[in-house]
């Protein structure tokens, strides 16, 4: 059959929707990300957020606990969590790209599974995909150090070789739109 007439180009559609090499060294450390946003965005600082690991893939955010997060019902508030899986993408992205403050949010799925009891709230952030334009991350939210579930529960996760004593309290996935370098 002859395909000439037609338009598509498989090697033209793989340049065009390829994406750049994550990098396997980043670009910005903890601490340079730490102090970007002290910096860049005070009003988020005042959370007193802070990023524990950082790599090529993955970040760690930890949110400590706060009477300003609350709402009324003891629990943590929404737009708290959100702020939280939003940060820890954007900081996740300028680890790989550097100070780019103009990346923006430009689509976020979350969401909320379980109320989260008053405490930290640690986030942690997987890049999916970084290209030129637009990145893609997930993000899970877990409240430390709360009980999965009762004493029935724990042979159970013993047996499936689930350790994890942190709940997880919200799921998202976001996308970047990242500014022309």
């Amino acid at each position: 059959m002859d395909h000439s007439h037609t338009h598509f180009s498989p090697n033209r559609y793989a340049a065009r929707n390829s994406t750049r090499t994550i990098p396997t060294m980043t670009v910005m450390s903890a601490a340079d990300l730490q102090a970007f946003l002290a910096r860049e965005f005070p009003e988020v600082g005042a959370l007193d957020l802070r990023v524990e690991h950082v790599d090529e893939q993955r970040i760690r955010l930890r949110l400590p606990a706060h009477e300003s997060t609350l709402r009324p019902g003891g629990t943590i508030s929404g737009p708290t969590m959100f702020t939280l899986a939003d940060v820890a993408i954007y900081l996740l992205v300028l680890a790989q790209i550097g100070p780019v403050a103009l990346a923006v949010t430009t689509s976020v799925g979350m969401n909320f599974l379980r109320k989260p009891p008053p405490g930290d709230l640690v986030a942690e952030g997987e890049l999916l995909k970084l290209g030129s334009r637009l990145a893609v991350g997930h993000v899970r939210i877990h409240a430390e150090g709360s009980a999965k579930g009762g004493a029935d529960d724990s042979a159970a996760d013993s047996a499936d070789g689930d350790h994890d004593s942190e709940e997880l309290v919200a799921d998202a996935s976001l996308t970047y739109s990242i500014p022309p370098r």
